[in-house]
């Protein structure tokens, strides 16, 4: 490595300024001389070929451009890629991953913020408070009282599918509470259940036993559509079903269809197609929490983004290990 690196900000200023607020951006500065892309607009993938010469590491983020074979030939220093986002998977095929690069993410700043939102929505799904604070403005203090008794959190079994970073930010909100934890997990093995003091299950067992569920499962060749009519079949009636993931896990007409029924609740962060019209039917649905899309989105999220990229870039520049490395053996199983 070079006695002063080069670090490209290929995102937009402003965003970098969301993200790297004080502290983050200080220390990157402490680290190597910092180069912008040009403006405010998003760069296409031949204008960050035109800039990424010369620069040892490339700090991306939402909006940044593909790296295509174009960018990698250009990239003629790059020895590390740090996205300040989530997934890197639009934005880096399998050819970055060749020649000594490295990559690091920030998907574990989301989170907190997830499983926090996560852990709201099964608290409104199990007191319903939303559906009393509305028949009570429309209807009156008596209207209001005369809705059904609900139920508590502590001794409920909470079905958690999916034990990434989310899942285990979930599992850490809950244990406190005194909730029942299963999980499905396909990678999560017996000692690591064990660690996280939760229930390794089948998703059959899970979706069949549990009266909470919540993705929080990585959106992969695997996982798509992995519940589809038959698997929301299995719900218990009056189950609370979460999606706090992605849309890609579910079969989202067979959700719908459940939910016109009236046999199960839901909560919604994420849709097949985003921004969710006007007109979509979830929208009408007395027994559904919908929100757009806005899980991870809190002032915390964004600090922790610039300041885990910043400790990453610090970590490779002194030569150690990296804490949120993805490798290229990991791009089947991460979200």
């Amino acid at each position: 490595m070079p006695d002063s690196a080069s670090i490209l900000i290929a995102m937009r200023p402003a965003l970098y300024h969301e993200i790297f607020a004080g502290e983050a951006d200080a220390r990157l500065r402490s680290l190597a001389e910092l180069t912008f892309q040009g403006g405010e607009q998003n760069l296409t993938s031949s204008e960050l070929a035109g800039q990424i010469a010369g620069h040892d590491i490339v700090i991306t983020s939402w909006g940044t451009p593909v790296f295509t074979a174009e960018v990698l030939k250009a990239a003629d220093c790059l020895r590390l890629i740090a996205h300040s986002a989530g997934t890197i998977k639009r934005l880096l095929p399998p050819a970055v991953f060749a020649d000594g690069r490295r990559v690091t993410h920030a998907a574990a700043a989301m989170a907190p913020a997830v499983a926090e939102t996560t852990l709201l929505l099964i608290l409104l799904g199990l007191r319903k408070l939303h559906r009393v604070d509305r028949v009570f403005r429309e209807g009156g203090w008596l209207a209001a009282r005369a809705l059904t008794m609900d139920g508590e959190l502590a001794q409920t079994r909470i079905g958690i599918v999916g034990a990434g970073h989310t899942g285990r930010a979930l599992i850490q909100c809950l244990r406190p509470l005194a909730a029942e934890l299963w999980v499905y997990d396909p990678y999560l093995d017996a000692a690591q259940a064990e660690t996280l003091a939760v229930k390794r299950v089948t998703l059959e067992q899970l979706l069949k036993e549990c009266p909470v569920v919540t993705l929080q499962a990585p959106s992969t060749t695997a996982t798509y559509r992995m519940i589809g009519a038959e698997q929301f079949g299995w719900l218990q009636d009056g189950a609370l079903f979460i999606n706090t993931a992605r849309s890609h896990l579910l079969d989202e007409a067979a959700l719908l269809a459940e939910l016109q029924s009236g046999r199960i609740y839901a909560a919604l962060d994420v849709f097949e197609e985003e921004p969710l019209p006007a007109a979509s039917p979830f929208l009408k649905l007395d027994n559904v929490i919908v929100t757009p899309h806005v899980a991870s989105s809190t002032r915390e999220t964004r600090l922790r983004q610039g300041l885990i990229i910043a400790e990453e870039v610090a970590l490779f520049l002194g030569e150690s290990e990296l804490r949120y490395e993805v490798t290229g053996d990991m791009l089947d199983i991460i979200a």
